[in-house]
């Protein structure tokens, strides 16, 4: 599987993020008790101060069933003046100041005209005192200006009633000279002055009457504004107050502790998927490990992983047993999981022979574990790990690593890398060192990887490093080898000697003399030019099947052999149809080809 790599990443990953925050899950879940156990301590060392509580009746004049609360409200606000604190300390006889009083009580309007008034203080004695105060200097000035208000009004009355009785005595004047004039006297102007007379008189007396009304004030307003809850002291629940206080420290801790979370989740350039490890070190994510837990998880979780860790050793057992030279294990940010790794791998390799662990770790930490069977765990530079049939190296590529020692661990490798512990950079400088020191990465085993990350992780195009693509890397090195010739072989010996045919050995040699026979070309191999010089067999040697290379392995040539100028080869004469297939016929039963010594030509 394959990824388009020009295409940008988003800019905030939302998968990467969740997984961030659960693996950061310590860290929150550390701030929730955090503000948890402070909320209880604030509780226990700081008490609630003593509060009195009163409620107040409060009539309006102007009030109306389809008032929203603004008369309420209204006398909220002019409770918490500071004409009303400044007059209730005067009353209780405090020297507190104004500004600390105003701090220390609060009105509330539970209905229409009923008003709660609460009041903290260092003793209960004094916030009942203070309660007190305030309900008596509120009421005494809600009263107070409502009749205030009622004085104006009448005030206001009895001035227009006289304004009034000036102008009747003006038209009063008027009508008394239009009437002495006797039978002079204009019926119309009398008619017209007695009728404003009449109104002046009526107004007058309205006048006299709402004045009368006015001046009795709002007996409504003083009887009814009251108390009608006495100051009390509120009871308070000691562990209602903690839990109360604990919730909310819980909530302010937690929120503090994911929003810490999302942000160096954000910040930290750390990959946590596999898909991301797979990607940054160019090789896939070939098993997944778990830790052992911390705390009481030790317990009851302490067999699993190490069940999960031998059925890994299992799969690299076989990669082991191969015959490419030693593996090596190259951990980061997971130095046990490494070491206890290794071991189960030589305690499986131990069944074929002896294993050395060369335990190159900066805490020695495979030798500090128990090595069961015919295993050894030596040091690095240790002879005995020149000596081993099966050699197991255990490093570290963590910054500080001297990577020109690691292909003394290995000739391949396998990452034990920790799912977010090192960064995008850290990650490519690993691979770009392995790739510079021609070690190639078998796959990674990845440590205390997210649960719910089922990413293939297989997203690199690298065949050469990948399992798979390993058969190719040999055939390749193989097809690099310099031309080779068959040289003498030994004879085998009597006819009855029952001992084994010794092995053919291949030495690059000079040619001493031409050949003066076209060869054949062969499936696996084509002779340009080639000198051999035999000797002949007592017993006939034992055809040996040839080798068959892997299919992408190009077919190998010889160079043609340097002739010197004084030398010429003779022309073969041409066979004719018929004595060639009786000769192929016959070259074809045989199992091997022979070679004749052959005659050098005549000097040219």
């Amino acid at each position: 599987m394959t990824t388009d790599r020009n295409s940008s990443p988003p800019l905030i990953d939302l998968q990467r993020l969740v997984v961030a925050v659960r693996r950061q899950r310590r860290l929150w879940l550390t701030f929730a008790l955090l503000g948890l156990v402070v909320g209880g301590a604030v509780a226990v060392l700081l008490p609630a101060p003593p509060t009195a509580v009163t409620k107040v009746i409060v009539i309006h004049p102007d009030d109306s069933p389809t008032d929203s609360g603004t008369l309420m409200r209204t006398d909220v606000a002019v409770l918490q003046t500071a004409k009303i604190a400044s007059a209730a300390l005067k009353k209780t006889g405090s020297t507190e100041s104004t500004e600390d009083f105003l701090k220390d009580y609060a009105g509330l309007g539970l209905t229409n005209n009923v008003l709660q008034v609460t009041v903290k203080a260092k003793t209960p004695t004094e916030a009942l005192a203070k309660a007190q105060a305030l309900a008596d200097v509120f009421i005494a000035d809600h009263v107070q200006r409502n009749q205030a208000a009622a004085t104006a009004q009448a005030k206001a009355l009895l001035d227009q009633r006289t304004q009034a009785q000036q102008q009747l005595s003006q038209i009063d004047a008027q009508a008394a000279a239009e009437a002495d004039k006797g039978s002079r006297a204009n019926a119309g102007t009398l008619e017209q002055l007695y009728s404003q007379r009449a109104d002046l008189t009526s107004k007058i007396a309205d006048l006299q009457n709402q004045a009368q009304q006015a001046g009795i004030g709002t007996p409504q307003v003083a009887a009814g504004t009251q108390i009608v809850d006495a100051p009390a002291i509120v009871k308070v629940s000691f562990l209602k107050t903690v839990a109360t206080n604990g919730a909310i420290g819980l909530a302010l801790g937690l929120a503090l502790g994911l929003g810490l979370a999302m942000v160096t989740a954000l910040v930290r350039d750390r990959p946590v998927l596999r898909r991301e490890v797979s990607e940054h070190l160019g090789a896939s994510v070939i098993a997944q490990l778990r830790s052992k837990g911390r705390g009481p998880a030790r317990l009851w979780a302490r067999s699993r992983p190490v069940a999960d860790r031998k059925r890994v050793a299992v799969t690299l057992v076989r990669a082991a047993r191969s015959e490419r030279g030693p593996l090596s294990l190259l951990e980061l940010g997971a130095p046990g999981v490494a070491a206890g790794l290794a071991l189960d791998i030589a305690q499986e390799l131990a069944e074929d022979g002896p294993v050395v662990v060369v335990d190159d770790l900066p805490h020695r930490d495979a030798a500090k574990l128990p090595a069961a069977g015919d295993v050894k765990v030596v040091e690095a530079g240790d002879p005995a790990a020149k000596r081993a049939a099966h050699l197991i190296g255990v490093g570290s590529v963590a910054p500080g690593t001297a990577w020109t020692d690691l292909e003394y661990l290995g000739r391949e490798t396998v990452l034990v890398v920790r799912s977010g512990h090192a960064n995008t950079l850290w990650l490519h400088t690993v691979a770009r060192q392995l790739a510079d020191c021609g070690i190639p990465v078998l796959g990674v085993v990845l440590v205390d990887p997210d649960p719910k990350d089922h990413t293939d992780g297989t997203l690199w195009d690298g065949l050469h490093t990948a399992l798979r693509g390993r058969a190719s890397v040999v055939a390749a090195k193989q097809a690099e080898k310099p031309a080779i010739r068959l040289a003498d072989e030994k004879p085998a010996g009597t006819a009855g000697d029952k001992a084994p045919v010794p092995p053919r050995k291949f030495v690059a040699q000079e040619p001493e003399k031409p050949i003066d026979w076209p060869v054949e070309q062969d499936s696996e191999q084509t002779i340009e030019s080639s000198v051999i010089t035999p000797a002949e067999p007592a017993e006939p040697v034992k055809p040996v099947e040839p080798k068959r290379h892997h299919h992408e392995a190009p077919t190998r040539r010889l160079s043609p052999v340097p002739r010197k100028p004084e030398e010429r080869t003779p022309t073969p004469e041409p066979r004719k149809p018929e004595q060639r297939q009786p000769e192929q016929a016959a070259n074809s039963e045989l199992p091997t080809r022979k070679f004749a010594p052959v005659q050098s030509g005549p000097e040219s």
